[in-house]
Parts: C-alpha cells; sequence; structure tokens
C-alpha cells in the first residue's frame, strides 16, 4: 500500500495495473504490444513500451488511455529496465566469444607463398551458435537469441575476408577450402616476430522478446592468432 495525500490506495490492481504516486495512474503495459506502426509509439518502436494508463482521480474523460514510455513507470512492480535493456543483460549471460580459430598453419609450422590457407572456427554455442538466455525482473522477462552472420579475417597483410559461414576443417587432401580461405603472395619474415597476426571478428544477431516487446541487436566479438609464411626455395645445380 501506498499513502498519498493521507489516502491509502492499493499498489497493485489486477484491473488497473501498478501505481504511481508521481500522478495518481495505474500502468499495465499491454500484452502484446500494439503494432509497430501504431502511433502510440510516437515513431520510437521498438524502444520502451506502450502502457494502458487508469487515473483514478481525474476529471471523468480524462483519465487515461494509452501512453509510451521509455522505461517502466514509478512503482511498476520494481521493474527499473526496459524489456530491450533486459535482452542486453540476457546477451551477457551467454558468454559469447570470438571465433575459435582453426588454420591450416598452426603456430609450430610455416605455411607457404601462394598455398591457401583454410579459416574456419570450432562450432559451439558460444563461438558460433545458437545460443539462448533468459533475463528477468519482477513483472518481466526476456528471452533472447544470438546466431552468427559473418566472420571478417583480418589476414595481417593488408587483406580481409569475409566469410558467411563457419568455415570447412581441413581434411586430408584438401587443397582449397570449399567456403573460407586466403592466399598470401609475400613471406612473413619482415613482420613483427615474424609472423602475420590474423583477427578474427564475429557479427552476432541477437533476437529477442518479452513483455510484450520484441526488437534485435547486433554485437560483435573477435579472437587472434599468428601464422608464419615462407617462400618455397628451389636450389638448381649445374
Amino acid at each position: 500500500m501506498i499513502d498519498r495525500t493521507s489516502e491509502v490506495v492499493p499498489c497493485h490492481l489486477d484491473d488497473f495495473g501498478w501505481f504511481n504516486a508521481a500522478d495518481a495512474c495505474y500502468y499495465s503495459m499491454l500484452d502484446p504490444q500494439p503494432p509497430s506502426t501504431d502511433a502510440a509509439w510516437q515513431g520510437r518502436y521498438p524502444e520502451g513500451a506502450v502502457y494502458r494508463v487508469i487515473c483514478v482521480d481525474r476529471v471523468p474523460g480524462t483519465n487515461g488511455g494509452w501512453a509510451w514510455l521509455p522505461t517502466p513507470p514509478p512503482g511498476y512492480g520494481g521493474i527499473s529496465v526496459t524489456p530491450a535493456q533486459l535482452a542486453s543483460r540476457a546477451v551477457d549471460q551467454m558468454a559469447l566469444a570470438g571465433p575459435a580459430i582453426g588454420i591450416t598453419v598452426p603456430p609450430e609450422r610455416v605455411g607457404l607463398v601462394g598455398v591457401p590457407v583454410w579459416l574456419w572456427t570450432e562450432v559451439t554455442p558460444t563461438t558460433w551458435g545458437p545460443n539462448s538466455a533468459t533475463a528477468s525482473v519482477p513483472g518481466l522477462v526476456v528471452t533472447a537469441t544470438a546466431r552468427v552472420t559473418q566472420i571478417v579475417w583480418d589476414m595481417g597483410d593488408g587483406n580481409s575476408v569475409l566469410c558467411p559461414t563457419a568455415g570447412t576443417p581441413w581434411y586430408e587432401g584438401g587443397i582449397e577450402s570449399p567456403t573460407c580461405d586466403h592466399i598470401y603472395d609475400q613471406p612473413s619474415f619482415e613482420q613483427p616476430n615474424g609472423a602475420y597476426t590474423i583477427t578474427a571478428t564475429s557479427t552476432w544477431d541477437v533476437a529477442w522478446s518479452g513483455g510484450g516487446a520484441s526488437g534485435s541487436l547486433t554485437v560483435t566479438r573477435s579472437s587472434s592468432t599468428t601464422v608464419r609464411i615462407g617462400e618455397l626455395q628451389v636450389l638448381v645445380t649445374n
């Protein structure tokens, strides 16, 4: 119960929602939310949410309606975050990581100029997806699902490779990767520590829904390794 101007009123009513002492109105989040084209969103969809408002001590005809709010109003079930903010918390719970890099030239070996270097990532929930998590506060639950849509490989020689798949692990007898590889045209001996630094950046698409709202967000994660590239020396004798 909340004491407002010497009058005790319920904090929550099943038919009205949660009481906001700042304006003497009850708020309940619409479920489902109005279509994204509805004027109630004021052009801000999918941020925030639309609420039904009932004001108990207003002049008849001015006692509420629908209202868009960027965050839940004071007193709303203890909720202090929007569905979109809660989706970000769900993403944090997933522990998404950069690619688990696989290449045909491990650190103990030296690759050759002109020979394809295969590029791939181990496919797991944290390196490729799908990966789902749920975050909640009293009165609001949001579930998010993340999937990688592409990996951009910075090869360290001024070139990058965009691959829309996880790549193909090398197999015995393979020459060119069927999905993702790169050919170096210069050796790496002039690079720091005599090796090219490869940085792989994955782009995660996250779809979320909850609290009568839905949306998407994009996050990236990166990881790195090195590769040494040499030249095949041909010895000519007379």
